[in-house]
């Protein structure tokens, strides 16, 4: 296995990686009243010490009052959040691995009474968490300046306590996405209307984390065509739409999309085998990380309507390193896998995919 693309270094700017392989970001809420802790220090130097060569915390909330959206999740503001993320930064660092953490606003899929926050209602472009149902706050100009400047801010305190990059969640139906999303956008100013105008509070969000952590810093931005509230969502359906939705991104500031699919070996458009990142990437002419129930035999989809969500086995990497070799991507972002498998990446690279564990829903009921 020492001849596998995922094991190959890789420098993406200022960003020096070991290997291609990426932890994905994944809610685990074991943050007690919203700081790290040490059982979550212990969680990421694991997948550090397993081989991992880059680390995309779970979802961070920013600085905002509405800004979360589901028990025990972490913050980042405030100086206990960040005095827990620096323990975190500094475990990953002593074992070799670089780490950014997932900036995170939920927008209006908030309902009040989550801490912190309390009583506030979400936030979003129009009010909706679904399509067509206003259930919560509809923004205006001055929180859409305060949430930008929230998004700037944590950026600026990452940096400030080690963190090699900061990610941008920018999908799955949260509050950028519900900028993008026509179906949660329903706004007549200037952050409504078509797809190039809804991009305008992604845009606003991106320049001011760039003044913040300066030139050389790198800003990952994730993104999906699919939303929780639809999985069949689609933001654009051409490469040309491509293209001209990811370019005023990249002149924003990004310097690399983490493009999030259910599956990675499904082709984004006709007519070609490329995925989301594989196209994002050729459009876009900047590096790209791929994602979607790598190294399983199953996306996380519930079955059948239930809350119970698939379990998932091993399985071949043989397709995901074809396309590493093939350049259509940069690095791979693994998920379930790693939660089943600590050591997930050392494990593949000396060969012992027989004794990797499968994904089930009581992995998710301790963090180890």
């Amino acid at each position: 296995m020492n001849n596998n693309p995922l094991f190959s270094p890789i420098k993406l700017g200022k960003l020096e990686l070991a290997n291609r392989i990426a932890m994905a970001p994944m809610t685990r809420s074991f943050s007690t009243g919203n700081v790290p802790n040490d059982l979550v220090v212990e969680y990421y130097r694991r997948r550090a010490a397993g081989g991992v060569g880059l680390i995309i915390t779970e979802g961070t909330c920013v600085g905002h009052k509405a800004a979360s959206g589901y028990p025990d999740v972490p913050m980042i503001a405030g100086d206990k959040a960040l005095t827990g993320w620096k323990k975190v930064v500094d475990a990953v660092h002593a074992e070799g691995g670089k780490i950014a953490p997932q900036l995170w606003h939920v927008g209006a899929i908030r309902q009040p009474g989550i801490e912190p926050g309390g009583d506030t209602p979400g936030y979003g472009p129009s009010g909706m968490a679904m399509p067509g149902k206003v259930t919560g706050h509809t923004m205006t100009q001055q929180d859409i300046d305060e949430i930008v400047a929230a998004f700037a801010q944590a950026a600026k305190d990452a940096k400030a306590i080690g963190f090699d990059a900061v990610e941008i969640h920018g999908a799955h139906g949260y509050l950028i996405d519900q900028f993008f999303w026509p179906e949660t956008n329903q706004r007549d100013d200037a952050y409504g209307g078509d797809l190039a105008a809804r991009s305008r509070f992604a845009i606003e969000v991106i320049k001011a984390t760039r003044a913040a952590v300066g030139e050389d810093f790198p800003i990952i931005f994730r993104w999906s065509q699919w939303k929780q509230q639809d999985y069949t969502a689609r933001l654009v359906e051409t490469p040309e739409e491509l293209k001209a939705f990811l370019t005023p991104l990249v002149d924003a500031g990004v310097d690399i999309f983490h493009c999030s699919t259910r599956r990675f070996w499904e082709p984004e458009f006709a007519d070609s085998s490329l995925n989301l990142a594989g196209w994002s990437k050729k459009v876009s002419g900047v590096p790209t990380i791929t994602v979607g129930s790598v190294g399983l035999d199953a996306d996380f989809l519930p079955i059948d309507g239930s809350l119970q969500f698939r379990s998932a086995a091993p399985a071949s990497l043989d397709n995901i390193t074809e396309r590493l070799i093939n350049n259509e991507f940069d690095l791979v972002a693994v998920g379930r896998a790693l939660i089943a498998n600590p050591e997930w990446a050392n494990q593949v690279q000396d060969g012992l995919t027989d004794s990797l564990r499968p994904y089930s829903e009581a992995c998710l009921k301790e963090l180890v």
